[in-house]
């Protein structure tokens, strides 16, 4: 077993963790944060996408042991006292969404995308996006809440 201590969504969490357990099992079974998805244990879906030290990471191909130290955000982390982020609204009210399940990913990569480009183009979405799958949608709703996003100040944030 190794200590570790990281921020998850503001708070600091230390466990004693094995040095095989991937982070994403780490969030959702021993910190109950059930927000991130387990998709596909293998990097492929993008469902489990987390924010990890600022840069958006699949949380099924970092180990627990890894994020030591760090500062993770969740799914769960991004509102404000349980409110919605503009970026969230926006795929509400843009249907980006159907069963959900690849919902998280889809906003932590668009959250890191928007960080990194506020104006980003349609194709620039969807480059960023590609390594999240969705079985639902076809997409375009969700690049539309996102290009949406990308016009609203407050929801860039």
């Amino acid at each position: 077993m190794t200590r570790i201590s990281v921020k998850v969504d503001g708070t600091t969490y230390e466990d004693e963790v094995e040095p095989r357990l991937l982070l994403v099992h780490h969030l959702r079974d021993r910190l109950g944060l059930t927000g991130t998805p387990v998709g596909c244990d293998t990097s492929n879906c993008g469902a489990c996408t987390v924010d990890l030290d600022g840069e958006s990471v699949k949380s099924c191909s970092v180990l627990a042991v890894q994020a030591d130290g760090c500062t993770v955000t969740t799914v769960q982390g991004l509102g404000a006292d349980g409110g919605w982020t503009g970026l969230q609204r926006t795929f509400h009210e843009r249907h980006a969404l159907q069963c959900g399940y690849c919902t998280p990913g889809m906003l932590m990569a668009a959250r890191d995308l928007l960080k990194e480009n506020p104006r980003p183009t349609a194709d620039e979405v969807r480059h960023a996006l590609e390594g999240n799958l969705c079985r639902c949608t076809g997409y375009q709703n969700i690049v539309r809440a996102v290009l949406a996003a990308a016009s609203d100040e407050e929801a860039r944030s």
